[in-house]
């Protein structure tokens, strides 16, 4: 018997109450696919759903000795502690896991200071500033998007994001401000294709195909972005309407480009295992919109489709992530 049949997997992930019916049947039907394809794959899989803030009561029952977390938690549910918060937990009781670390985490979740850690890797982001409505005065780059300084998954981004005007730009940061209790960013809006780019691997980092969205039935600068709704409500003009191009039609020039710039953003991040990078062409120029770690690997995500395009089943897709954590393993890494 192999030491992969030794390891087991322990697979993680939260359920918000706050959510709709929908969104947590929809999570816990992708998880159960991932597990499902871990076990096809020959591993000791087990699946827990942490449904409030006490993750130990979960840590405790499992050996990390002979078990790899498959880390799929998005926060501590029913508590103010952050994404960040659950990475630290596995660590204090002594878990490999998969994903990116406490610090890369966290330090995705400050757009401002993100924005700057990518300025001085010659990453180039777009025109930026953290506003709060008196300042929107001084705000002259139209048209503007705004959004939260400190979340991910496009909470609170719709077509209303993009600002063409001072008026428009001081009550959408309000909005902000009152819907989430942070501070709003306002950025040059770039007007361009969009592309997600995933990379993977530890030594050395792998990028797959390039995913574009495809905004070809937008008439409006406004509609031309992955809203909130594009993400999670099925049935929303958004989400039936933009359609992922896999691969993305780039020529060899721009191909190489957009390639280094994803490598040199990650290992200037800091990343492991894998993560995603949202970046807009304007003008020939790529820009960075935002860093994902520890993104969706659900089976129908563009994540999952430039695997597929690489080859891999989605088994063998989660298989790779969890070889890539238990390199990282006490007992297990010298097998890998």
């Amino acid at each position: 018997m192999t030491k992969q049949f030794l390891l087991k997997v322990l697979i993680v992930y939260d359920i918000d109450h706050s959510w709709d019916a929908v969104e947590i049947s929809e999570t816990r039907r992708s998880n159960r696919i991932l597990s499902e394809a871990l076990r096809k794959e020959g591993f000791d899989t087990c699946i827990e759903e942490l449904r409030d803030p006490h993750l130990d009561r979960i840590l405790e029952k499992h050996d990390p000795r002979q078990t790899i977390v498959f880390n799929l938690c998005e926060g501590l549910p029913g508590s103010s502690h952050p994404e960040r918060r659950v990475t630290e937990i596995f660590e204090h009781w002594g878990f490999t896991y998969t994903g990116n670390t406490p610090e890369v985490i966290d330090l995705s979740y400050d757009k401002q200071k993100t924005k700057e850690l990518l300025m001085t890797l010659g990453i180039r982001v777009p025109d930026g500033s953290i506003l709060d409505a008196e300042e929107a005065e001084n705000w002259s780059l139209f048209p503007a998007i705004v959004k939260p300084s400190r979340e991910h998954c496009s909470l609170t981004i719709s077509e209303k994001s993009v600002v063409f005007d001072t008026a428009s730009l001081k009550e959408q940061i309000l909005f902000v401000n009152s819907e989430l209790n942070q501070p709003a960013l306002v950025e040059d809006f770039i007007d361009g294709r969009e592309f997600h780019v995933s990379v993977w691997n530890n030594g050395p980092p792998e990028m797959l195909p390039v995913a574009e969205m495809d905004f070809s039935a937008f008439a409006e600068a406004k509609e031309r972005l992955c809203t909130y709704d594009s993400k999670f409500i099925p049935g929303s003009g958004h989400y039936e309407r933009i359609e992922t191009v896999m691969p993305a039609s780039l020529d060899e020039w721009l191909y190489k480009k957009l390639e280094k710039k994803a490598i040199d953003t990650w290992k200037g991040f800091g990343c492991k295992d894998y993560a995603r990078f949202d970046f807009r062409l304007r003008d020939d120029k790529f820009y960075l919109l935002d860093i994902n770690p520890n993104n969706d690997i659900s089976i129908d995500t563009s994540f999952a489709m430039a695997a597929e395009m690489m080859n891999y089943s989605y088994g063998q897709m989660v298989k790779r992530i969890v070889m890539m954590a238990a390199g990282r393993h006490p007992v297990f890494r010298d097998g890998y």
